[in-house]
């Protein structure tokens, strides 16, 4: 756009404002430089008179048409005075006139003194602008953030290759005015508000300031009510503070930090706006929120001090420095002081301009930087004394060296692990070190002194507050005829032995430097006047604080060197450059399809959105997935009511925050809470037309009353009996308000979710005498993931859904899961003017991300070994942030992008989200995309497909993917949402069939399985095999099981025929296992032996046999497996039954077996398997369903296996330990405790847990045995429950609750 194009538009906006009537601010862009005078402007050279400075104005053609330097490098500067402060809002550049010589990126410059010049940078990373392409266009860069100041500076960076730097330019604004202060370290001023004005806005302070000093009290303002709020300088970052003064042992409550190198010499504006109690407090452009104390006002103050604390006895030190435009609630303070108000109070030297110290300050950005200086040696008398400040992020660098030309030697003083070293060196040999100082590279100024007087030489940091170091050599340390800054400065020409730097060069600022104690004049170096240099930016220093702010979220912590930052994400949760993206799945269901089980885990509900992750258990036992959050008391409870008081009050605390809650509740499908209460001689409800005599709140925050119960509707003032009809009472609606002396009950679930959790309980009716209550609320219980599930079927290539622009300006992460058959499409597009954010599927096995955040496309690639159109689900994980982009497909390594050095960093999206095709409508998806989500928010592919043609909600087909976790022949059965492992015809169990079914075998124990007869299969025919039923006719047998035992001998198993056929394993004498095939009745039975020793010595062995015809093969462990051949190759038919343990009809064995079947078996089995058949899970899990009889003693354990038995208390518990390392999906529990303590308490209260879990499931299991036994054997009567029962009266304690409330009668 030309210049008379933006003049034009210009106008036509003012017009339009003045038409409409809207009160505006005044257009602010004025040209400032085309009516200034030749002496206005400077440079660092000219090619000729003609070249001058003064013809660079914009569209003119004086002179040679515009300005060009005697030599094109980028040591070139234009320098124009405005006169006086002005607000530049825009630059326009252009080449010479009828040249080829133009600027094609340039830096900006500003000043209001002539020196310290700051550079202006863009999105604070960017410190280039775009030039020109030719010589006559105009390239105007309007400038985001307006910069106040009286001189401007353009340095070239790059130019026309076939030309030279030639440059005409304008600068836009209008007049900037201001009152000014100066407090000079010990001065102050003092205003007392006037009666408090009518709050018709927000109470404001606001304010400019700049300084050299790094500390000082910038103002406090002293409440009615005694608390004061302090603004304070605190080694370059300004601190808000909150104290009360009414108390002298309190010390100043630190509220939140701001801002950082403030001390630069530069203006800084500040904001304090207050609403309520919300603090905002602004620095430059970033903003802070912090919570104050609601009596404090910004409007109440009865006292403002600006420029020193009030108290000179306190912590802070006085300001020195300048502020500019000081006003309270529209109040300037300045003028005021001015006019001499009776309302403030000037104490000491306090001047109304702002005087500034000259101080030249010198950059050295990188690598090869160097600064040399000559240096005439003083006499030996007179000694040698070096003084400089310097300020970098660097652990380590070179700050300067020279020679000892009498002793041949060199001195070099260097900074290593952030500590001053001094090093004097002679042909590679140390002939002294000292060192001084520590934690110098955190961005300050530290002042160096190194000095040789008399024989001693001595090396301070800060003036000795820093540390010293002295030494007395032998020799004398005096310098050469030159010293060297930064680096030992090389000619490219030269690469000598002597010009090798053993140091890593020094980046960062100096200022101050003194020889002999005669300050360095750089404004000379700078002019080539004096020493000389390379890559050096003077007057000027150019240090950045990347840390501030910080780009590490999440609690990331932010480290830098010079040129970039570090992000140490430990202990945060998150994971990548920035910290940004979640190592913790989303929820339990998700875990779940890593192919994980039951146990404790961190889930992250938002995943890279700000809820911190939670630690929760996932109960993976049922065929749902149980997400399970416990609270402080999840125990049947007596309520004991206060002495005057007439109500209990019960609250509870959940181990999750706020958000954690409201998040789960949110995302899952169902979600449940235990709600009951036991009662003898206490109401509850009352009627539905009476107040209730108790409720509960629940829901969000404290939650709202609820008048029902566990299993009513919410609203009903009822409980679950008045809903079915079945109450004591069939007048009443609970159990409990029919009022009786026997104990009562009512117990229920409460699933609607906008009432969940249950925060308190108000029980009214325990004060009566004879009134007796116990109440428990059990755990929050969730299942069912509706983000995880959320896909959408895109069946055309021209297909897509459309979504608001996605916003991920600096930091932006997509994850989805996809599957298809097609080789190619695009998953996800979002477009800007110029910025673009895409991801496909380039190739069957290659995903590409794509973006473009102004320094031009970037692509990211994984390429896979296997193919992606596979119809097969994979997940894609990209992100992109300001320092790198990343791309994650399935389970491979992760590609990664570096960003570029200072480029830009905000992406800037304008479009429509185009997901699963493009806005061009080609090479769209074809496929499947699930559980879809950017910035850790889900997108409803569903809803939109319902309404989009060429778009099905859901998709099918998870088993193709998931089957895998299925083990020990488990079958994937396809659902809507997921799948399920069928374990019926697997001798395991579990939520993947990968829990072993174990039990205990005492000598008296024995299992019996019955086979079906003939006849009745005939009848049946259809019925599908299982582990529980099965075809007694066998042409082959596959048998597994594992044992242990110290039985020698002992009958493991045994399979009997209605004729004389049979099968039986045992261990003979000699502790080896023996098969015995029995197939044909006219001959002896074949006794196959193998020659593994030693199976019954106490330790778990695993048996495999498979037979087919007469071939048979035996394997013990991971021993070789043995092949065998039998005498007859004849069916093992008419199967009668099977036995494991004690054989109680030994009659119709060999006489040998009848023995071993009368001692039955002692020790314990596992995972038995004939065939299709579990006869020892039919026992266990399946005992009134199954053809299986058992007798004696039978005890579910574990065999000695890692796996348990006890699905709650050891089934795959993930045990709480320390991260070592980065961890992807699918790890559970990683760093659950922060502390040593808090990780051994958190070992005790799970081992704790699991003893008491495994102790009541024993019991309880054997009690129900010893009930089935007297079932089957004496047909006993049931006995009845008892009226007692157990009572916590720990409300406060942290327990785990059982999972049936009825076990609290015993």
């Amino acid at each position: 756009m030309d210049l008379r194009t933006t003049r034009v538009l210009g106008i036509i906006a003012r017009v339009a404002l003045l038409l409409s009537g809207t009160a505006a601010e005044e257009v602010c862009d004025s040209a400032l430089v085309s009516n200034l005078p030749p002496s206005s402007f400077r440079s660092s050279s000219q090619l000729s008179s003609s070249h001058a400075p003064g013809f660079a104005k914009l569209n003119r053609r004086d002179g040679a048409g515009g300005w060009s330097p005697l030599s094109s490098d980028r040591y070139q500067w234009l320098e124009v005075d405005l006169g006086e402060r002005t607000k530049i809002t825009a630059v326009a550049t252009q080449g010479r006139y009828g040249s080829s010589d133009w600027l094609t990126s340039y830096q900006l410059m500003f000043s209001d003194t002539g020196h310290n010049w700051k550079q202006y940078r863009q999105e604070d990373s960017i410190g280039s602008f775009p030039g020109n392409s030719n010589a006559d266009s105009v390239v105007q860069y309007k400038l985001q953030q307006p910069a106040v100041a009286r001189f401007l500076r353009l340095v070239p960076l790059d130019w026309n290759p076939t030309g030279r730097i030639g440059l005409r330019l304008e600068a836009y604004g209008c007049p900037y005015t201001s009152d000014m202060v100066s407090f000079d370290g010990s001065s102050s001023l003092t205003y007392w508000p006037g009666p408090a004005p009518r709050r018709g806005s927000k109470p404001v302070v606001s304010l400019k300031f700049k300084t050299m000093r790094n500390s000082g009290t910038l103002l406090q303002a002293e409440g009615q009510d005694g608390l004061e709020l302090s603004l304070e300088l605190d080694r370059g970052k300004l601190q808000l503070l909150l104290r009360d003064v009414t108390s002298s042992s309190s010390e100043p409550r630190p509220l939140t930090s701001l801002g950082s190198l403030l001390d630069d010499q530069h203006w800084h504006h500040v904001v304090l706006r207050q609403k309520n109690s919300q603090l905002n407090f602004t620095v430059d452009k970033h903003t802070k929120t912090v919570e104050t104390p609601e009596v404090f006002n910004l409007w109440d103050i009865k006292l403002l001090t600006v420029g020193a604390p009030q108290d000179p006895a306190g912590p802070g030190k006085n300001f020195q420095g300048c502020l500019e435009n000081l006003v309270y609630n529209g109040v300037n303070l300045t003028e005021l002081a001015k006019t001499n108000d009776e309302q403030v109070d000037i104490n000491g030297n306090v001047t109304f301009s702002c005087a500034e110290p000259v101080s030249v300050a010198v950059t050295f950005p990188g690598p090869h930087s160097f600064l040399q200086l000559p240096w005439t040696a003083p006499s030996s008398s007179a000694g040698m004394s070096i003084a400089f400040q310097f300020r970098t992020w660097n652990k380590a660098g070179l700050l300067l060296t020279f020679d000892l030309p009498q002793q041949g030697g060199e001195v070099w003083l260097y900074l290593i692990d952030a500590r001053l070293h001094l090093q004097i060196q002679k042909g590679g040999r140390v002939l002294l070190d000292l060192s001084a100082g520590s934690a110098l590279n955190d961005g300050q100024w530290h002042m160096v002194d190194l000095t040789s007087r008399r024989g001693r030489l001595t090396v301070s940091v800060d003036k000795q507050k820093g540390g010293v170091a002295q030494a007395s050599p032998s020799f004398p340390v005096m310098g050469s005829h030159q010293i060297f800054f930064g680096s030992k400065g090389c000619a490219t020409e030269n690469r000598s032995q002597e010009c090798r730097n053993p140091h890593n060069a020094f980046q960062g600022c100096m200022r101050l430097l003194a020889l002999d104690n005669q300050l360095v004049d750089l404004i000379m170096v700078q002019q080539r006047l004096l020493g000389n240099y390379s890559q050096l930016q003077i007057d000027v220093c150019g240090i950045i604080d990347r840390c501030s702010p910080s780009h590490c979220e999440h609690d990331g912590l932010c480290s830098q060197t010079w040129t970039v930052f570090h992000c140490n994400c430990s202990d945060s949760g998150y994971s990548g450059a920035t910290c940004h993206s979640a190592v913790y799945e989303q929820s339990c269901e998700a875990y779940k399809h890593s192919g994980n089980t039951s146990g404790y885990f961190y889930i992250d509900v938002d995943g890279s959105g700000p809820i911190k992750p939670q630690l929760v258990y996932c109960n993976m036992t049922d065929d749902n997935t149980w997400m399970v959050v416990q609270h402080n008391n999840t125990e049947l409870t007596k309520v004991r009511p206060s002495a005057g008081e007439n109500q209990q009050l019960v609250y509870f605390d959940y181990m999750s925050e706020e958000e954690q809650l409201a998040a789960i509740i949110h995302q899952s499908e169902h979600c449940q809470q235990e709600l009951s209460y036991h009662c003898r001689k206490s109401r509850l409800l009352n009627t539905q037309e009476g107040s209730p005599f108790s409720w509960w709140l629940g829901g969000p925050g404290l939650g709202r009353v609820q008048t029902y119960w566990g299993g009513a509707h919410p609203g009903s003032q009822q409980c679950a009996c008045g809903l079915q009809g079945d109450c004591v009472d069939p007048q009443l609606y609970c159990n409990c308000d029919a009022d009786r002396l026997e104990w009562s009950e009512d117990s229920g679930l409460i699933s609607h979710k906008d009432s969940l959790p249950v925060r308190s309980l108000v029980l009214g009716d325990v004060w009566r005498p004879g009134s007796e209550a116990a109440y428990r609320v059990g755990s929050l219980q969730c299942h069912g993931d509706k983000n995880f599930w959320n896909a959408a079927f895109f069946d055309k290539e021209t297909s897509y859904l459309h979504f608001p622009t996605f916003h991920g300006e600096l930091s932006a992460d997509v994850s989805f899961f996809f599957k298809t058959t097609a080789s190619f499409g695009v998953f996800l597009e979002n477009l800007g003017i110029k910025d673009f954010i895409r991801i496909e599927l380039s190739s069957s096995t290659q995903v590409v991300f794509s973006f473009d955040v102004g320094n031009g496309p970037l692509e990211v690639r994984v390429d896979s070994s296997y193919p992606l159109n596979d119809d097969r689900w994979h997940r894609v994980r990209a992100e992109r942030n300001v320092k790198e982009a990343s791309l994650r497909l399935d389970d491979l390594p992760v590609s990664t992008q570096e960003a570029p050095a200072d480029g830009h960093i905000h992406l800037q999206l304008n479009s429509q989200l185009f997901i699963g095709g493009t806005a061009s409508r080609q090479r769209g998806f074809r496929g499947c995309i699930r559980s879809l989500q950017l910035n850790g928010i889900t997108l409803d592919l569903e809803e939109r497909a319902k309404i989009t043609p060429g778009v099905r909600p859901g998709c099918p087909g998870h088993c193709s993917s998931y089957g895998s976790l299925c083990q020990n022949q488990g079958r994937c059965v396809e659902r809507a949402r997921g799948f399920h492992c069928d374990c019926s015809q697997s001798a395991y169990t579990g939520v993947f069939c990968h829990t072993e079914v174990s039990a205990d075998f005492k000598s008296g124990t024995s299992v019996g399985y019955t086979f079906k007869e003939p006849d009745e299969l005939s009848r049946n025919g259809s019925d599908p095999p299982s582990s529980i039923h099965s075809d007694p006719i066998l042409r082959g047998e596959k048998v597994s099981l594992s044992f242990r035992t110290t039985q020698s001998p002992a009958l493991l198993l045994h399979v009997s025929s209605h004729s004389t056929e049979y099968l039986a394993l045992l261990i003979n004498r000699h502790d080896e296992l023996e098969l015995r095939y029995k197939l044909d009745s006219s001959r002896d039975a074949d006794v196959l032996r193998s020659s593994v020793r030693g199976v019954a010595n106490g330790l778990l062995h695993t048996v495999a046999i498979r037979r087919s015809a007469d071939s048979v093969s035996v394997q013990i462990d991971d021993n070789a497996r043995e092949d065998f051949n039998l005498s007859s190759a004849e069916e093992l038919s008419s199967l009668k039954s099977l036995v494991l343990g004690r054989v109680q009809s030994p009659d119709d064995l060999d006489p040998d077996l009848a023995r071993l079947g009368s001692l039955g078996f002692t020790g314990c089995l596992s995972v038995v398997q004939f065939n299709s058949i579990a006869p020892l899970k039919a026992a266990l899990l399946h005992p009134d369903t199954s053809p299986v009889v058992v007798l004696g003693p039978l005890v579910r354990s574990n065999c000695g296996s890692s796996a348990s038995a006890n699905p709650y208390s050891a089934e795959n518990t993930h045990h709480l330990s320390d991260q070592s390392g980065s961890v992807g999906s699918g790890q559970p529990l990683v760093n659950a405790m922060k502390t040593d303590s808090a990780l051994i308490g958190g070992v005790i209260a799970v081992v704790i847990f699991v003893i008491v879990t495994v102790f009541a499931i024993t019991a309880r299991f054997l009690y129900r045995r010893k009930e089935t036994y007297r079932s089957r054997e004496v047909k006993a009567g049931k006995q009845e429950d008892s009226q007692d029962f157990r009572y916590s009266n720990q409300t406060d304690g942290q327990n785990v609750s059982g999972e049936n409330s009825k076990e609290f009668f015993m």
